[in-house]
C-alpha cells in the first residue's frame, strides 16, 4: 500500500509535549539482529509509518515493538526474529503510536537513523 500518515494514535498530538519524540529500552529478542536487548530506540509520535519502518504499537493495553508491513491484504507488524508471530491490524494504522527514528548505544559504532 501507498498510504502513509503520520501517526499519533487516534488523533494528532494537541500539545507539544504529545509530540516530542521520547526514548525506550528494548527489553526482548524478538527483533534482533537489529535491535539487542538493552539498546535504547527513540520513537517520534509524529513520524511517518510506511511499509518496512519500525513502530510501536499499542496492542490490548500493552506496547509492542515491530517492523510494519503494508500489503494489499492488509497492514501487520512482524518480528525480525524467527518464532513470534506477526500481529494483523485490523483497525488499519490506529495502533501505532510512534515511528522508531534512531537506535542509540554505549559505542558511536552502535548509533543509526531510521527514515
Amino acid at each position: 500500500m501507498s498510504d502513509s500518515r503520520p501517526v499519533a494514535g487516534a488523533a494528532p498530538p494537541t500539545t507539544c509535549i504529545e509530540a516530542e519524540p521520547f526514548a525506550l529500552r528494548v527489553t526482548d529478542d524478538s527483533m534482533e539482529p537489529e535491535f539487542a536487548p538493552g539498546c535504547i530506540i527513540i520513537v517520534d509520535p509524529t513520524g511517518v509509518a510506511k511499509d518496512g519502518a519500525f513502530v510501536l504499537a499499542e496492542i490490548d493495553g500493552a506496547y509492542l515493538f515491530r517492523r510494519l508491513e503494508r500489503t494489499t491484504e492488509g497492514d501487520r507488524l512482524v518480528a525480525l526474529k524467527d518464532g513470534y508471530a506477526p500481529v494483523a491490524l485490523a483497525t488499519g494504522l490506529e495502533p501505532v503510536r510512534g515511528v522508531v527514528v534512531q537506535r542509540a548505544g554505549a559505542r558511536r559504532r552502535d548509533h543509526k537513523r531510521y527514515d
